[in-house]
């Protein structure tokens, strides 16, 4: 799998949950977007991030996995605020995610509340799945993210919760990996040098932004999770949160 040179958007989306009964985003709301652009196969430094206050309160098991609560979102911007910088950051590019039907849906599902008018997220992006790469590359084996860093080398160890701009920024490495191996990562501004070689060195982004606070849970707790898992798989879905 080669990847293009032209402007690509790696991105994630953290949710107030999913829903069990029917479509995953429906009655639900996107509350962080992080996103990185590659160009020619370099990081160039641009990103978009930004935390959204819900119109509804954060599931238990949602928080259990990204640690944003209902209390920190009080002083955030609604999605509406904040679409029109987000549609100029990703218009025209190719978006990328890890198991991206997930995000999109949830996508669409902001814009439809918005107006039939939008659109769909396709009608402004090409999309990528790279967990449906990886299932090409790796058949018959697990391809979370956290799989795929290990396959590749790539150190996710500052990973302890999901966060959407720190998931974007190792999705972004993994991408390039599986896209014809790992090329320089300088940042891309004003260079003009050829990106046929390569290097094993990761080159991070800084976000500049707090650390979330940690809020570990308990025996109970976990045990509530797994047994939330266990049924929607004992449903016939496929339960996001194992993959």
């Amino acid at each position: 799998m080669k990847a293009t040179n032209e402007r690509i958007i790696v991105f994630d989306t953290e949710t107030t949950g999913m829903n069990m009964t029917g479509p995953h985003y429906e009655g639900h709301c996107i509350i962080e977007i992080g996103a990185v652009e590659i160009i020619n196969r370099k990081l160039t430094g641009n990103s978009f991030h930004v935390y959204i206050k819900p119109d509804r309160e954060i599931d238990a098991e949602a928080v259990d996995v990204h640690g944003i609560t209902d209390e920190f979102l009080l002083d955030k911007p609604t999605y509406r605020e904040i679409h029109e910088e987000f549609m100029e950051f990703i218009r025209g590019a190719e978006l990328v995610a890890h198991n991206a039907p997930f995000d999109i849906g949830f996508m669409d599902y902001e814009f439809r509340k918005m107006g039939s008018s939008i659109g769909k997220t396709e009608d402004f992006c090409k999309v990528t799945d790279t967990l449906e790469m990886a299932k090409r590359l790796f058949p018959g084996k697990r391809n979370n993210l956290d799989v795929l860093c290990s396959r590749y080398g790539i150190d996710n160890s500052h990973r302890t919760l999901h966060g959407a701009l720190l998931d974007a920024e190792i999705l972004a490495d993994v991408y390039l990996m599986m896209t014809g191996g790992q090329t320089s990562l300088a940042l891309s501004a004003g260079s003009e040098e050829s990106d046929t070689g390569t290097e094993s060195a990761i080159r991070r982004l800084a976000s500049g932004r707090k650390s979330l606070k940690i809020i570990k849970a308990s025996a109970d707790e976990i045990q509530a999770h797994e047994s939330r898992l266990d049924l929607i798989e004992k449903k016939g879905d496929v339960s996001l949160w194992r993959q």
